[in-house]
């Protein structure tokens, strides 16, 4: 295997540095030459990427609107990008990139073109009262202008079955070798187990404070705990979001003014709150690929409580790691939440578990190796991890071991 030029072409450069960094630090340790492909980028995010080794390139990209002229003028940039930088690999993820890069990486000739979607998004995301229509109508554009792409692209990386079923296999989309993968994985290093908190029980939601979230289920269901009189806690962790999907900062400062949730606003490192708490709460039906949060759970140790929709179910063995409840239902949430506060003991086994199931599964070294692998790029020899004993007498006991806990209904 020979040192190859790639372009990875993604977004925002803040999402490239947080969820691309440690592949570009893997390819270019293997030696590769990497060019990082955004539409937006400030001077510091320009620094980041030059000290992961590669070399930012900004471009024109609406990532929101619907101009078929901007798009064309997007294709044409990176066409003429391409064959300046002289790329030999295209690695595009994102909707429109892979959309638009693979189209331009086509056009200009790139020998091996490869292309990630991680998740199917707004679009095919179902609400509580089914899909609208003009959601139908962006399914429809969307599979169409996919069905365009991905017929020219060699490798297309998805992060679960139900994607490739939804959208590949149902749209009858000709591509390239279609690979499925355990989500982007995390630096195994940088999350490390902590011991979970059990008193007082603590549930915390990390994450965009969006209904399609599950935010506002999982404040109903904060309410419903208070008013039944359990003693635990509530954390909402996230910066206030402008999407006509939001909760407003108004009701987040009512809930907290009422006792049912504590709130902290965004923070710079989610390890903080993780470490603090019992069990994660992600009840999302929108349209997920693998969701990160929950993999930053589980790599700390802790207990999750997620829904069975795509994406978010391929995080959980229920009643191993946490529990599944269905999609909009906030009265399962309630239950499960309940649950945890009913048998303690499931905080510590379920975190053990999704600890182990973190290091087996989300490990972003291994994850980014067999991605190289798979396209024919030459990789580097990993070392082996250590990993933290989380047998049962390295970790608290809250309760003395019941032969039936695993077996017990989560809705008592």
């Amino acid at each position: 295997m020979t040192q190859k030029t790639i372009a990875i072409v993604g977004t925002l450069a803040e999402s490239l540095v947080g969820f691309r960094g440690e592949l570009i630090k893997d390819m270019v340790a293997a030696g590769h030459i990497v060019y990082a492909f955004v539409s937006e980028m400030t001077f510091t995010q320009q620094l980041r990427i030059l000290e992961l080794g590669a070399t930012p390139i900004r471009y024109s990209l609406s990532r929101l609107g619907i101009n078929p002229y901007q798009d064309i003028k997007t294709v044409h940039q990176l066409y003429t990008l391409f064959r300046k930088y002289r790329i030999d690999v295209s690695f595009c993820y994102f909707a429109k990139p892979v959309i638009y890069g693979t189209l331009a990486a086509t056009l200009a000739g790139i020998p091996l073109r490869v292309a990630k979607i991680e998740g199917l998004g707004r679009p095919f995301t179902p609400p509580p009262n089914g899909f609208s229509k003009k959601q139908k109508i962006l399914q429809n554009v969307q599979v169409f202008l996919y069905r365009c792409a991905l017929r020219f692209s060699h490798h297309l990386f998805l992060l679960n079955p139900d994607d490739k079923r939804d959208l590949i296999d149902k749209n009858h989309i000709r591509t390239g070798q279609v690979h499925l993968i355990n989500g982007i994985g995390l630096n195994l290093n940088h999350y490390q187990f902590q011991a979970p908190v059990t008193a007082p029980v603590r549930f915390v939601f990390i994450g965009r404070l969006l209904n399609e979230k599950g935010i506002w289920y999982y404040l109903q269901a904060a309410q419903a705990l208070k008013e039944a009189g359990y003693r635990a806690e509530c954390w909402v962790v996230g910066a206030p979001d402008q999407g006509r999907d939001a909760v407003s900062p108004e009701l987040l400062k009512q809930k907290v003014h009422e006792g049912i949730i504590h709130y902290t606003g965004k923070v710079d490192d989610v390890r903080i709150p993780l470490k603090k708490s019992s069990v994660f709460v992600l009840p999302s039906y929108y349209r997920e690929g693998v969701p990160r949060s929950t993999q930053e759970a589980m790599a700390m140790g802790r207990a999750v409580i997620t829904t069975s929709g795509p994406g978010c179910k391929e995080t959980v063995v229920h009643q191993k790691n946490g529990l599944l409840i269905p999609p909009h239902d906030p009265q399962a949430l309630f239950n499960a939440m309940k649950a945890y506060i009913n048998h303690p003991e499931w905080i510590i086994q379920h975190g053990a578990a999704g600890y182990q199931l973190a290091l087996q599964r989300y490990d972003v070294k291994k994850i980014n190796q067999h991605m190289m692998q798979r396209i024919g790029l030459a990789t580097v020899v990993l070392p082996p991890k250590q990993v933290a004993d989380v047998t049962p007498n390295r970790i608290p006991n809250v309760a003395k071991e019941r032969s039936k806990t695993e077996s017990a209904e989560y809705t008592d």
